[in-house]
This record gives structure tokens, sequence and C-alpha cells, in this order.
């Protein structure tokens, strides 16, 4: 049994001003052939998790064929060139193309992700499947999505069976990428017949709301266990990613039963109608950065602290609404961990060293939506490339390295990360690289939605989110969309009208 496997993943924010072409691609680093099923020193995901239900599996054998990493860009990327994806599909379907040619083709997994945005492509992770189809003939193609997913039905024809994470903080790709190996090693041995229900709710909501341990989305992953309790195989929602300018935008429902269709379509459709109710609930006004920030301090000043101001909204990195403020506010003791700004860490490495004493504006070049640089004075604590290995449950075991990072000690317990890119710390190993004493801040400020839940969760007293002017932002009617369905909630033009 030879099972193939390629990745080909991003979630592209159309708004963002930077374009995803294929040097971006090429710089972020493609692997192929079995380096695309190497895993070393990355923590677990829906590779690791495929290779492990091949483990002692007499006669299966896994086929790297390709897997992407990130493109290299400051931020999020924005849409993805024709060219990029054209040339990325063909290098997968030209070596799908030898395999078939060659020892077969059993069966293809893919991890996706299912937010992906193409120029000239509606939806193209189906384009994707498509593609493999019509390469590979008729064997089952199975797939894995983060739960950001923005898919339709064209995805429910083109796959046999779609596996999508059920945790945001996503701690379960491992276990999805073992769920679906499974599904397929069973049905390549005609042991298991995928049979597949598919719904859309049509809601778009933003990330920010989106986390799985906390109303109203666990009600809902609550629910898909339910389903799997009575006999369902993998019950999926991906509640999507509303920053995509696609037609498929929101939410999607997957059920996957072993040859039961009417299982199936009911679980599909009772998890359809349990998100259309929530459907308020996913929708919210969160503080902007001055008055959040002063809400911060008087929590600390009332000694409920330590406190992450999560500034969800920023996707391009060099934000600065949250750092005004808490200068501003004359705020004490706390990590502002990451304002991206490439050309002020080239200026420091050129011409400074740790100690130096510099006065900088950083951030709020790279699209007036950021806010304004600001003026920053203080002395260089740490300047160069940076290693660690990450022990947060987010990528745990994986090997870190960032090729350039400088930390900033403006006075009073203050500092400042200058990052080459968007950055996030998922626990507090990042800071802790840079020598920064985390246990002493009242205050981290991280450009973060819901993933550094997962570790800081465990480090503060309160997780406070706040919406300055951003790309990402929680009230999704700012955005000026072009693509979207008419009737999505709460944006679509029907709901739109209705407000107006």
């Amino acid at each position: 049994m030879r099972i193939s496997v390629a990745s080909f993943s991003h979630e592209t924010l159309t708004f963002c001003p930077e374009i995803s072409t294929l040097e971006a691609w090429e710089a972020g680093g493609i692997r192929y052939g079995p380096d695309a099923l190497d895993t070393e020193g990355e923590g677990e995901g829906y590779i690791t998790g495929y290779k492990e239900a091949a483990e002692g599996q007499e006669g299966v054998e896994f086929v790297g064929i390709l897997r992407t990493g990130w493109p290299k860009l400051t931020g999020y990327g924005s849409w993805i060139t024709t060219e990029a994806f054209d040339v990325i599909c063909g290098r997968i379907v030209s070596r799908l193309e030898e395999q078939v040619n060659g020892e077969g083709v059993d069966g293809v997994l893919l991890a996706l992700h299912g937010a992906m945005a193409v120029t000239n492509v509606p939806r193209p992770e189906a384009e994707i499947v498509r593609r493999v189809r019509k390469t590979v003939g008729d064997v089952p193609i199975m797939v894995t999505f983060d739960l950001h997913a923005n898919e339709d039905v064209e995805m429910a024809h083109a796959a046999d069976a779609v596996f999508i994470l059920k945790t945001y903080p996503h701690l379960d790709a491992h276990e999805i990428g073992y769920t679906a190996a499974m599904c397929m090693i069973e049905t390549v041995r005609g042991n298991f017949s995928p049979e597949m229900a598919f719904r859309k709710p049509r809601i778009a909501s933003a990330s920010v709301f989106q986390a799985s341990g906390f109303h109203p989305m666990k009600k809902v992953y609550d629910r898909c266990r339910e389903w799997e309790a009575r006999g369902v195989y993998c019950a999926s929602v991906a509640p999507g990613f509303a920053y995509a300018d696609v037609p498929d935008v929101g939410a999607s429902v997957f059920v996957v039963a072993d040859g039961d269709r009417a299982l199936a379509e009911e679980a599909a459709q009772d998890l359809h109608d349990l998100m259309w109710s929530l459907r308020e609930e996913l929708t919210k006004r969160l503080p902007r950065a001055k008055e959040g920030v002063a809400e911060v301090v008087k929590m600390v000043e009332a000694g409920k602290k330590p406190v992450v101001i999560a500034y969800h909204d920023d996707r391009l990195g060099d934000g600065t609404h949250v750092l005004r403020e808490l200068l501003d506010q004359g705020a004490e003791n706390w990590c502002s961990t990451g304002v991206a700004d490439p050309e002020v860490l080239k200026m420091l490495s050129e011409n400074h060293v740790v100690g130096d004493r510099v006065t900088v504006k950083i951030g709020g070049w790279l699209d007036p939506i950021s806010g304004d640089p600001v003026e920053v004075s203080g002395r260089i604590e740490y300047l160069g490339s940076a290693d660690w290995v990450e022990t947060g449950p987010m990528g745990r075991g994986a090997e870190m390295h960032v090729d350039l990072v400088a930390s900033l000690d403006l006075g009073r317990n203050r500092h400042v990360v200058v990052t080459e890119r968007l950055s996030a710390p998922m626990s507090a190993d990042r800071l802790k690289a840079l020598g920064l004493d985390v246990d002493g801040f009242d205050i981290v400020e991280i450009k973060s939605r819901v993933h550094h839940k997962a570790w800081w969760d465990t480090w503060s007293a309160v997780d406070y989110p706040v919406d300055p002017p951003g790309l990402g932002p929680a009230d999704l009617s700012i955005l000026e969309y072009r693509h979207l369905p008419w009737g999505v909630y709460p944006i679509g033009t029907k709901y739109r009208k209705n407000a107006e």
C-alpha cells in the first residue's frame, strides 16, 4: 500500500498589502520527496500523526511528495499569485504522475489549511484536490484542515473524506492526522467505506471569538464528540477565516461515517443548526487600544495581575497602537513582545552592539492602519540570532530559530522586542531566550488571538483582548469585502441592507 503525502498550506489574509509570490514561497522553503515527511525538530503536526498511523502496519508505505513552509513575508501574506499556485500544484502533480507511472499510488493524503486565497482561483483547496484526482484517478483522497478553513460543497464533491481540527489553540493536529491516516489505511484495505455529509452555515466570525475551550465554540466541539460517541467516525466544524475575501468564506461542517450516509447527514444537519443558533454569540465589541490599556493599568493597580494584552488584529506585525498607549499612559513592568521592523533591526545590527543606548522610531511602516511609528529610547539588551526549544503546548519540542531579533530596555522594567516579521511568543520560551525575566512583568502584550492562551493563560491572571485598528478586526463590518456570499451573517449584503 503506497499512500502519497503532500502539503500546500496557507491562511491568506487578503486585506494585507504583501502578495504571496512564488519567490516568497521559495524563500520560505519547500521540501520534496522523503524530506517532505521529515518532521525532526518540528514538534507534532498532521504529518507526525500520519506517520504514527503507519507504524507497525505491515505493507503500508507513506511516500513524500512536497511540503511547503510559510511564504517569507513581514506579516500575513495576502493573495497568492496564480503563478505561485500553478507552479506548486504543478510540482505536486508531476511527482504524483511519476509515482502513478512507477510503483503506483493507492491513496493521497493532503495536509492543507482551508483558508487559502489565490488570484483567479475561487476555491483553491478544492482545485488542488481536483488536479490531484485527475492525476491519480479513482483512489481515495483525504484532506486534513485547520479549523479556520473556508470551504463549501466543491470540497465535499472533490475529496473522499475531510478531517478538521477541533482545538483552538491548535493542539490536536497530530491526533487529526492520525485519524485521517487510519481512515485512509482501512479504506484502501476495504475495511472502511467513507460516507461524508456537508453543510454550510452562513456565518463569518472573527478568529478571536473562536477559542474551542470557551463558549460558544466549546458547545459545538462538545457536540461533535457526542456524535462520534454515537458512531460517527469524525465530526468536524470549521468556524472559518473571516479575513479572506472569498466566495466560500465562513463556517463549514464535514461529517465522515463508515458506510452510513444517513447517520452522517443527521449529524451534519444537527451541527449546522447548532452553529446557526450561536451566530449572535460569535460577534461582539472589544475595547480599542486606549480604553483597553487604561483598563489593564487599573487591573494591575488593583492587584489583578499579571495581564496579557492580546493585540489580536495586528496581522502585519508593525502595529504600534498598544505600544504607544503603554508609553503614553505611564505603565511600568511590561513587555511588548514583537514590533516588526526589519530596517531598524538591520540598522541596529550594522551600527550597534549590546549595551549601546539608542533612540529609534519603530513600527508603523507597512500600512497606515498599523499606526504611526513610535520613538523609543533605551539600552540594547539583546541583538542577534536566537534559538530555543519550545516547551509550551503549541509546538512542544520544536527547535526554533530566528535570524535576527533585538530587545530594548526602556527603563522602569519596560521592554520592547523588535522582530523582522510578525511574531507572537506561544510561551515564555522565546522571551527567556532573549534574557528577559518574564515573571517580573505585570503586563505582556502579544500579537495573538487565541493560540497564546494554551500557555499564557496558565501564567496570567487575565487575558485581555483589544481591538485597535488592524486588518484582522473583531468588527468585520469595517473591512471592504468584494466577494462575499449574499447571505453570510452578519456581513453579507442581506444583513448589511437590513442594518441600514
